[in-house]
């Protein structure tokens, strides 16, 4: 009876620490949860201090931006501007490049052997000389054969006969004369690219001497749609160029096309053709050039300030007119820009005088950011 009595006091002894032992466990888990809880409480409020104070940023850079933005339009400053008239001298600018004035590109009409070449490159010719010939044997023997024909139809042939004989002979004349490769005007030899003993062949598209006019130059130069009421032929074009400087040489309005054309920047352009006589020694075709042509006499303009036109979709260009009461019209323009800041009004329904309003900035523009 004793015995059990005290296993039974030792059990609850045994118990007694497990349970101590337990709750022991239990305090350590409740205070790892209360510092779980407590980190991410103070994580929380990091956070939510980070995003006040960027908030807080925001609307400080956001308030500079705007009083940034008053202050430079407060800077603007509306202003007037009249329309004036101004009597100068027309001057167009020019640039281009001088070619000869003509170029023959000779070819044989008959095909043979070439028997001779009578000139070389650099040779001065003169409209009619032979630069070379082909092999004529043949063409030769059909002359004489068609001529004593018509002898014979002469004294026993009929009328005919000697009619359709004489054509004959006048092709047979032309075959002959094909074989010959003849200067069509005085000029210098530029090109040889055949010699003695070659086979041409008729219709070939290369050259077989090329002649270049050298005792006059030209130039195609484009003209826009507004210069041209200004340009009239023989009027004088003033030429530099960089391989003879410090020389101007002169030239003229020589052709001025009937049909005009588009540049790549879809302005309306004419191609008008310059000539220059008895051009400089040292000037060859393909020398590039810079010039002007002036007007005579006096020329009358209307002038706007470019900064009063604005340029809308499609490029269309306005200003704004002042009227009496006070209130301002649009008005539809066409200007030509001349430079430091002044425009020539081309076309709009403007008069010397009448009053123009603009807005201009004062101060500098450092870029405009939105939020």
């Amino acid at each position: 009876m004793s015995e059990d009595k005290n296993t039974k006091i030792n059990d609850e002894v045994v118990l007694s620490e497990s349970e101590k032992q337990e709750r022991i466990l239990r305090e350590q888990f409740k205070i790892k949860k209360r510092n779980r809880r407590i980190r991410k409480l103070v994580i929380w409020a990091v956070v939510i201090l980070v995003l006040v104070l960027g908030l807080s940023w925001y609307m400080q850079l956001r308030e500079n931006m705007r009083a940034e933005q008053e202050a430079m339009m407060a800077r603007s400053s509306q202003v007037q501007a009249k329309v004036t008239r101004n009597v100068y001298t027309a001057t167009i600018d020019l640039s281009g490049y001088v070619e000869a004035y003509d170029i023959q590109n000779a070819r044989f009409r008959a095909t043979g052997p070439i028997t001779a070449v009578n000139v070389e490159e650099g040779d001065v010719v003169h409209e009619g000389d032979v630069l070379a010939t082909i092999d004529s044997t043949s063409q030769t023997y059909n002359v004489e054969s068609i001529r004593r024909s018509i002898r014979e139809a002469e004294l026993s042939g009929t009328q005919s006969q000697l009619e359709l004989l004489n054509l004959q002979l006048t092709t047979a004349l032309n075959n002959l004369e094909y074989t010959n490769l003849v200067a069509n005007f005085d000029g210098t030899v530029a090109d040889v690219n055949i010699t003695e003993g070659d086979y041409f062949e008729a219709g070939s598209t290369d050259a077989a001497v090329t002649i270049a006019d050298l005792s006059r130059l030209k130039a195609t130069v484009e003209i826009d749609e507004i210069d041209m009421q200004y340009v009239y032929l023989g009027q004088t074009a003033y030429l530099t160029f960089d391989s003879i400087p410090g020389q101007v040489v002169e030239a003229y309005v020589s052709y001025i096309p009937t049909l005009g054309t588009y540049s790549s920047q879809g302005i309306g352009v004419v191609e008008v053709e310059l000539t220059i006589d008895n051009p400089p020694a040292s000037l060859k075709p393909g020398y590039s050039f810079e010039g002007t042509i002036a007007s005579e006499g006096d020329v009358e303009m209307l002038l706007i300030p470019q900064a009063a036109v604005t340029t809308g979709r499609g490029g269309a260009t306005t200003v704004q007119k002042l009227l009496e009461d006070g209130t301002t019209e649009t008005v539809s323009v066409s200007v030509k820009y001349l430079g430091e800041g002044t425009c020539q009004l081309v076309a709009g329904n403007l008069s010397e005088g009448d009053t123009l309003v603009y807005t201009r900035e004062t101060g500098g523009f450092m870029g405009m950011m939105r939020f």
